[in-house]
């Protein structure tokens, strides 16, 4: 119960990695704020853990953003998860689609950690943790989402920097490929199904799977814990191995 009398929000808290962090969280004694586009979602994630509400947010919209975080008040930790992909190649990839990736992976991140820092300096306590990618480092037809990524990266070493004086770590965690409803959908896109597609990975991954959203959830609720008082402005991989 490492987060027994602590306030976790999770955004993109309705699906794969989100809705597994925020039941961990929740297992942990965590109340647990679950934040999605779709508030039907969030509040069906929401009611299979005890004590948590869900609210529908477009994380990309500031007064969205800043009406829920005032709504929600005490926040001790913050889980920025929050993604979309729109894959393409360079020379084919729509401007709205470039947009879009970067709004929706980067800019709300920003936004949510301007909102949830209102209430944590005063507190002199907080946990952030952005979903960073492998994607970070390059990959081919994914220029909006690797540039999106590779700059969660940058913010979260700096705000570590700007929010450090007042007790409030802030880390990333980088997973690699992960069996989620995004990866699902990639595969499909691809002409692929999921199942192929995985075992195309796994064969090029060293642990020779792919991960599981429990397994990034896990790393997640570390980084998010007082375990991990000491650790700040890192970024994480969670990848198999892969390199």
């Amino acid at each position: 119960m490492r987060f027994e009398g602590r306030t976790a929000v999770v955004t993109g808290g309705a699906q794969g990695i989100g809705a597994a962090t925020a039941r961990m969280l929740g297992e942990q004694g965590a109340t647990v704020v679950v934040l999605d586009l779709d508030e039907s979602r969030s509040r069906k994630v929401a009611g299979e853990i005890p004590g948590a509400v869900g609210h529908g947010c477009d994380v990309t919209d500031k007064e969205q953003v800043d009406a829920v975080f005032e709504r929600i008040g005490r926040i001790d930790v913050l889980v920025n998860n929050a993604g979309i992909t729109r894959d393409n190649l360079l020379f084919k990839m729509p401007f709205d689609e470039w947009n879009a990736v970067l709004t929706t992976n980067l800019t709300s991140m920003f936004l949510c950690c301007q909102a949830a820092q209102k209430v944590m300096v005063p507190a002199r306590y907080g946990r952030i943790v952005n979903l960073s990618s492998r994607s970070a480092l390059g990959n081919r037809g994914q220029a909006n989402y690797s540039a999106a990524k590779a700059g969660v990266q940058g913010l979260t070493a700096t705000l570590a920097i700007e929010l450090g004086p007042y007790n409030i770590t802030v880390n990333a965690v980088a997973p690699g490929y992960i069996a989620t409803p995004m990866t699902a959908a990639t595969a499909e896109r691809v002409g692929s199904t999921p199942q192929e597609h995985q075992a195309q990975v796994a064969e090029r991954t060293p642990l020779r799977r792919v991960g599981q959203p429990e397994e990034v959830a896990a790393v997640i609720a570390f980084l998010a814990s007082d375990e991990a008082s000491y650790v700040s402005g890192q970024t994480l991989y969670v990848n198999g191995g892969a390199r």
